[in-house]
């Protein structure tokens, strides 16, 4: 009898404890499974720009796989909740999780920011640009300069900025009575250097230059035009590149990203660090790809600049570099950190 008492308390305990597991998974398995998070993210991008495909719904399919679904993305378009301008403010504050800007749009928070959107003539190969953010530190100085106003900072990818025009640069005459779509530190250069650049959203674009408001345009390179169908209006295209930087930027509000499980937390930055080599490096292909594309379908021409146009660029750059230096002591540390960067490579 010992024994038969002995194996049905043994058995009672067993089968009490496996109830208690049992139970237990049961009441954990519903609180795991509600631990998911949604963000709100706009971006500057209309939906026809090739960046918001390539770049952001790339992110978002990124994020949302890694994390099991247990962070969604909902994107918003250029415009659908905040004008481009506000959104850093936005991020800033928590009213938006996430969002994807120019940096010039940030320029009077981050002081950095002028020189992230591209200062004129400095860089002449993508991968000198890619260098200058990623191995000399010029991309921790932004994201450290961001995170005083509660955000977290991470380039996009760098490329070149190239305008279209509706007819050929011939001369330097021809440049100064240009009307230009423009932003930024490059909106400043062109205007200083003699043409009239303005500003105009990336959903005005197209009817501004069909209607000739304007009579040329910057909206990135050769892939970006062709998105936004400039090409139908404006057949030339014009090389040199007006500059190559980190022109889009993906900001995070840090205390949305702290709010996230550690191994979530992980997942962002990784899926933000690759994203700029990825999309720097498919931009370059895609680059080359659109541009046999619109010469043979579209008969887009390559308007090379003439050097006496080239010339007179490169100065009033250089003389702008400067300005942009004394916005604050982390700009005058990037500019000396560029201009010792730019001797190096025998630029100047």
């Amino acid at each position: 009898m010992n024994i038969f008492a002995t194996l049905r308390k043994t058995l009672t305990v067993y089968a009490s404890a496996l109830t208690l597991g049992v139970t237990a998974t049961l009441s954990a398995a519903p609180a795991a499974a509600q631990e998911t998070f949604t963000w709100k993210v706009q971006v500057h991008w209309p939906a026809a720009s090739s960046s918001y495909t390539d770049s952001m719904l790339r992110l978002k399919r990124v994020i949302e796989e890694r994390t099991d679904g247990r962070l969604k993305l909902n994107i918003y378009e250029a415009g659908a909740l905040f004008k481009a301008k506000d959104t850093f403010n936005a991020v800033s504050r928590g009213i938006l999780e996430m969002g994807a800007i120019s940096p010039s749009y940030a320029q009077d928070k981050v002081s950095l920011a002028g020189i992230a959107s591209g200062l004129p003539f400095a860089f002449r190969n993508v991968w000198e640009a890619a260098y200058f953010h990623q191995q000399l530190g010029f991309e921790q100085m932004l994201r450290d300069e961001a995170a005083e106003h509660g955000v977290y900072w991470s380039t996009d990818k760098v490329f070149p900025t190239e305008i279209v025009v509706k007819n050929p640069i011939n001369n330097w005459d021809d440049f100064t009575k240009l009307k230009i779509r423009s932003s930024g530190v490059l909106q400043k250069f062109l205007t200083e250097a003699g043409a009239a650049a303005s500003y105009i959203p990336g959903s005005e674009l197209y009817s501004a230059l069909d209607s000739g408001i304007v009579d040329g345009a910057h909206w990135g390179a050769v892939q970006g035009a062709a998105s936004m169908s400039l090409y139908e209006v404006a057949k030339y295209h014009v090389q040199p590149a007006l500059n190559i930087a980190g022109t889009d930027v993906f900001l995070v509000n840090q205390k949305a990203l702290d709010k996230l499980p550690e191994d979530m937390q992980v997942i962002v930055k990784q899926a933000l660090a690759e994203q700029f080599w990825i999309r720097t490096n498919e931009y370059l292909y895609k680059e080359r790809t659109t541009l046999a594309k619109i010469i043979a379908e579209q008969g887009v021409q390559v308007n090379v600049l003439p050097d006496e146009v080239q010339d007179k660029l490169v100065q009033a750059a250089q003389s702008m570099w400067d300005e942009e230096g004394e916005r604050s002591d982390r700009t005058k540390k990037a500019l000396d950190m560029l201009k010792g960067y730019l001797s190096d490579l025998g630029y100047l």
